[in-house]
This record gives structure tokens, sequence and C-alpha cells, in this order.
């Protein structure tokens, strides 16, 4: 444990440990119950997630149970509102929770085929919903086939809905929200559901924890240990740099060990949290909730014994042995240190439960044709033997977590990433208790951070060993996360799994200008390549913890922009709406009376020449050019456009700026073009949206979406296009 040199609990357990003073929890992740489609149930796991919460755990909440919106209800409200509103709901909770200094982390995921599917993956287009939850999708073998073959694809909720779809039309509204929102996460359902774990019924995956390397049963939690794998390489950045094997395999063996004691040292505080809420006041119908949840999860921890141990500092590892990230000799590495984590971490398991006994329910029977534990079997008959014959101490044990903060107090890359950079800029969420820190940055939730300034520690390092200060001649140049080729870090990923009973998590760092038919590809090499899970980010796509200092303001306008242009007319007077796009979305507008520009033009780009100086050139045989572009804009028209670039510009939700410009009525000519210019606009509005603050004025109904640009009302034929 000591200078955090070869074996870090995480932050749960090193805060938790020796500590009388807290009722928490050492557990990192929880899966709730997944609630069951009524109103109780719904908020019991609200409670759940609360309480699980405020002893500072995270956890993941599987959606699957809750019907789709609009099926019939026998309550009051006649029909479901969906699964939005539960997920508000929750997500409100944990961002409840989790303030003046208490912890709060949440996943939501739902299955591909439920009918509200698309509502689940579209909702974090606008960036102010969800703001406490990451979301993530569960994808089967059955609709990645179908994806592949092009065909129909059935989401059903029985007995109220089974409705076939083109699956690749699915398929492609995951791909762009993942490419424009860094969401949904991926989770390869089928793949999750082959860990040893899943050969019973008592331990069979629910869902995911918020940072998705670890699968968990319902209640089930999972604490968290790391292994500093770059103190295990000896002469570091030199030409005679080794990784110690031997030294490695005996503290695998410790830790695996450490954890299984963690299993004990937890139950004891979960002990004090029970005896706590049996001394509170409260009566005991209001605490008997609360009471039966730690119950369940102390049963489940001690009967599974589930352990969740990993390697930090990989990316550091490979640059102290001389090894690129990015190259195949990286990718047979990790699998050897991965096949020795496997084996040596197996062997304790197998040692404790000859000393101490398995872990309730051990059947060798019910293992017998699992894949996982066949590779084992392949490459280490005699464990395997050892292990029919004794069991093991720990159902499930081995992750690879992100190891954010531990990577800062190890000073090394986290996890099994690369270096992110050799130079970033660090957030720091700045809570209720720590109001006195500098505000640097503020986000669209209103959260507020702190900012600083990252050199990698590990650089200054290679600088001291070797006497060089150029860093270009550093093992990472050119070998951080960016840098890589997305096919390697999914290899690298893939190598790791195989020896991984749990999941990894990992985030696959990409350009602002890569495609979403490269993210495609991205994801179906992840499918093939056996991951459980995968998570991109597209770089500038929402803010971030870690940003690069050199990245300019995402408001500075690239000098040429591709742009639309449409043809409005209302109430007899015609008018031209520009909307110049950037990365395929709007970013700026420019309208006005037309009389410039011919119905023909459909295209173009807009040039920025100077300060206030935008030219059209149309995609058309002449190349006809209009500049600048606001002199066939009045003072007004001109005014309305710039205001309504800036909020484009800045992120705004495109509802959000249509419902803006349809309440504008100042004057009759002011009205005629703000409608003009909305229904431009509204043409950019993804059907299906909801119009928040809206009655139908036919049934009553709230909800009211948009449908081709139009309003229209969910529960009856009511519709309305301005």
């Amino acid at each position: 444990f000591d200078h955090f040199k070869y074996i870090v609990p995480a932050g749960s357990p090193m805060f938790g440990i020796g500590n009388n003073f807290q009722y928490i929890s050492l557990s990192n992740c929880y899966t709730c119950s997944s609630p069951l489609d009524n109103y109780n149930s719904i908020l019991d796991t609200d409670k759940q997630l609360v309480n699980i919460s405020k002893r500072r755990g995270g956890c993941g909440i599987s959606l699957d149970n809750l019907r789709p919106k609009n099926t019939k209800t026998k309550n009051a409200s006649k029909t479901s509102t969906g699964i939005t509103s539960w997920m508000n709901r929750y997500s409100n909770s944990i961002r409840e929770v989790g303030q003046n200094g208490r912890r709060g982390a949440l996943a939501l995921t739902l299955i591909i085929h439920h009918p509200d599917i698309f509502d689940f993956i579209n909702i974090k287009d606008d960036k102010s919903k969800i703001t406490g939850a990451n979301l993530s999708v569960k994808l089967t073998d059955e609709f990645l086939n179908l994806v592949e073959a092009d065909k129909e694809f059935e989401l059903k909720f029985p007995p109220f809905i089974s409705k076939k779809i083109k699956a690749l039309d699915l398929w492609k509204q995951i791909i762009h929200n993942a490419w424009s929102n860094a969401e949904p996460g991926l989770l390869f359902w089928d793949n999750i559901l082959k860990g040893p774990a899943d050969c019973y019924e008592q331990y069979r995956t629910i869902g995911v924890n918020p940072c998705m390397e670890l699968p968990l049963s319902e209640l089930d939690s999972c604490r968290l240990m790391s292994l500093n794998l770059l103190s295990y390489v000896l002469s570091p950045y030199t030409k005679k740099a080794y990784f110690d094997k031997e030294l490695f395999i005996k503290h695998i063996k410790i830790a695996q060990r450490l954890l299984d004691d963690l299993v004990d040292l937890e139950s004891e505080k979960i002990g004090a949290i029970l005896e706590k809420i049996r001394q509170d006041p409260e009566p005991d119908n209001t605490k008997k909730p609360e009471k039966e949840m730690w119950e369940k999860i102390k049963y489940n921890a001690i009967s599974g014994r589930r352990t969740g141990l990993g390697p930090t500092a990989v990316g550091d590892t490979l640059a102290a042995l001389g090894i690129k990230y990015g190259s195949d000799k990286a990718v047979q590495t990790i699998d050897e240190i991965y096949e020795i984590l496997k084996i040596s971490a197996y062997e304790s398991s197998v040692d404790m439960a000859e000393e101490l006994g398995p872990f309730v329910g051990w059947n060798p029977e019910l293992e017998k044709n699992n894949k996982f534990l066949l590779r084992i079997k392949s490459t280490n008959p005699e464990l395997y033997k050892r292990m029919n014959q004794v069991g093991r101490r720990n159902v499930a044990l081995l992750t690879t977590a992100p190891s954010g903060s531990i990577s800062v107090l190890t000073q090394t890359s986290s996890g099994i990433e690369p270096v992110y950079k050799l130079q970033y800029k660090r957030r720091r969420k700045i809570n209720a208790e720590n109001l006195h820190s500098k505000v640097d940055f503020t986000d669209k939730s209103g959260d507020k951070w702190e900012e600083y300034i990252v050199n990698h520690h590990q650089l200054n390092k290679w600088m001291e060993i070797t006497g060089e200060k150029d860093i270009t001649k550093s093992p990472w140049y050119n070998n951080c996360a960016e840098d890589i080729d997305w096919k390697t870090r999914i290899d690298i990923q893939a190598s790791a799994q195989k020896h991984v009973c749990h999941a990894i998590s990992s985030t696959i760092n990409l350009p602002e200008n890569i495609t979403e038919e490269e993210v495609t590809k991205i994801y179906n090499y992840s499918w093939r390549a056996g991951l459980k899970g995968v998570t991109i980010y597209r770089q500038g796509c929402r803010t971030g913890v870690l940003v690069d200092v050199d990245k300019k303001s995402n408001l500075e306008r690239p000098k040429e922009l591709p742009c639309d242009i449409h043809h409005i007319s209302v109430s007899g007077k015609q008018y031209f709406v520009l909307v110049g796009l950037n990365n395929e979305k709007p970013y700026e507008v420019f309208a006005g009376k037309n009389g410039v520009l011919d119905k023909t033009a459909k295209t173009g780009k807009i040039i920025r020449k100077k300060k206030n100086h935008y030219k059209l050139i149309v995609d058309d045989e002449d190349g006809t050019e209009l500049t600048p572009i606001t002199n066939a804009m009045s003072e007004a028209e001109e005014t309305i456009s710039r205001l309504t670039s800036g909020l484009l510009r800045c992120g705004a939700d495109m509802h959000f700026v249509v419902d803006q410009l349809e309440k504008v009525g100042a004057t009759k000519e002011i009205t005629s073009f703000t409608r003009g210019l909305s229904r431009a606009l509204k043409k950019y509005i993804k059907d299906g949206v909801k119009v928040n603050g809206e009655t139908c004025p036919e049934c009553g109904s709230t909800d009211i979406i948009r449908e081709s640009g139009c309003k229209k009302c969910s529960n009856c034929p009511y519709s309305k296009c301005d």
C-alpha cells in the first residue's frame, strides 16, 4: 500500500476503512432492483438509488420492465408517459443526493427491443436533460445480425406492443447519437451473459455500474482494488527494462486475498448501517425499505463474495518497457500480462476455497460449459481440475476500472487507457463544501468546475532517467489517446477481455472530423472482437473532464461552412433562409426577404471574408454569389438572425430555438419573418420530440410532438403546421 506503489484500494475502501465517523459502504458499484411496471416498484427503486448513493455507492438501473408511452393504464391518466418520465426521476434523484460533498453516479440501461428505445437514445440531444446519468443500450446478437442482413426487427412489450421496424434505421440513429453526444454507450448483452457468475440464476446479470466495467445481479455490489503495473517494470525507460512477473504473481495473490477480506469488512460496515437504521427515531414502516435493502446487499456480498481486481497504469507500463501503445507488440504484451493476472487471481481464489469454503451455491456442473472457465482449462488444466474439486472463493473476480482518481494518486495513466495527452486541462467539480475554490468553468447544467493544467507525471520521470528533453523522442509521442488507430484500441481491449470475467471500462477517443460511417465500423469490429461494451468520445462533441489545452473555443467559426438554402412563403411574403452547417448540424442562420436568390438554389457555402462580412456561393453552374449576405437583410432580420445563430453556436436545442421564434409577436412584419425562419429550422428537429408546455385543444393531452416539423397529438388525430 505504501505510496500507492503496488496495491491500491479504490476510493470507497480507502475512504471507509477505519473511518468510524460516517456510515458508509466499502463497495464502489451496485445495481438497484429493476423497477417493475407499477408506481410502487418505481418508487422503491428510487429509494434504493438514494439510500445507496448517500453511502457512497454508484448505481445501475435497468428500465426494461417499464411499459412504453401511450400504452393503456387503469389509473387516472389512462395512458403511460413511457420510460422518459422515470429517467428524469432517477436522474434528478442522483443530482439531488450528489451535493454538499456526497457522491452520486448512475447508469440507466434499456434493452434494444423496447418500444421506447428511440426516446431513450435521443433524449440527450437536449443537453439539459438526464444530466445525472450515463445511458447505455443492451444490444443483442439477434439485433446486430438483423442489422447486417438489413432486415426488420421487432420492437415488443407483451401484451401491449409488437411493431416491426428496419433494424438498420434504429442502428443508424444509435450511431448518430453516439457520434454527436458520446451516448448511448453500447453493451453487447449476449457477450456479457457469458461470464462465470451468469452460470447461476442467483448471480445472473441484470445491469451494469455507471462505468460499465461490472455486470451485476440485483442488489449486488463489488469492491475494487488495482495493481499499479508500472511498479513491476524494473529499469524503466531504458534498454534494460523488463517486467517482474514473479513479484506481480505474488502481489496478485495477496490482492485477491485482501479483496476477499474486504467482503468481510464490508459486511461489518453494512452491519453498522443497519444498526444506525435500527436506532433512528423514524417509525419502523418508514425505515423498513432501507433496512431490507441493506440486508439483501449484505447477503449477496457474503454469498457471492464478488471482487473487482484489475490493473491500472497499462499505458505507462508499455511506455516504460519501450513499447508503443498502438503497436502489435502492445497487444501481445497486454495479453501476456492479463493471462498472468487471470491465472494467479483464480489460483488465489481456489486456495481460499480450499481453506475457507467456496461461494454459496458453487456447482461445477453448472459451470462445465462456461467458455471463460474453459479457457483456463486449456492453458492451466491443473488449476481447472482443482477448481472443479474444491470450488473458488469468489463467484467472479476480475475487472478493469477506469481508475481516474487512482491515477492521480499513482501519478500514472489510468486503467487500460493510453495516456490522454502529455499536457491537458483537468476539471474538478466544485461542490458546496469547496465553494471557496475558483470557478473556471460552468457547464450547461449549471455545475461549476475548477480547472488546472496537468503535465503527464511519467514524462518528467522519462526525462530524468534518459536525460532527454525532446518529448518527440518519448515513448508516448504520437501514441496518446487520439493518436492511436481505433482498431488497435479494440484489439488491446479484446486481448484483455479474454482474461477478465467481468468487463473493462475504456473509452475510444476519436478526432472531431471522424465520420458516422467510421463509428459504425468501430462498433461492428468491437462486437466481432468479443468486447462486452464500448464507448466512444469524439473530440468536442460534449463537455469533458479532461480538455485539450490547445483546443480553440467551440464558438470560433470555421472560415467556410456548407449551407442549406430554404425558400419559405408566409402570408404571401417570400423569404430565404441560409442554414450554415458545422459537423452536419445547424450552426448559424442568415435570413431575409427574397428577391435575390433563385428558388432552384438549394445548397451552397458561406465564407467569412472578415468580421461581419459573409459571402454566399450557391452550388450551381454559375457559382452565384451574394456578398455581403447582410446587404439583403433588414436591420431587424439581421438582428434576429444573429441572436438565433448565437443560440445554435452555444449548442441550444433546436426545439427550444424554434419555440422561442414562434413566440415572437412584436409587429406583423416581425411575426411573419420569425414564422418563416422557424419553419425552415423545424426541418432539423427529429420526429418524436415533445413540445413542452402545450396542450392538445381537442383531447387535452400534453403529449404534443413534432413530426415533419408540424405539431401532432400522440393521443388523437389533431395536428397543426404553422
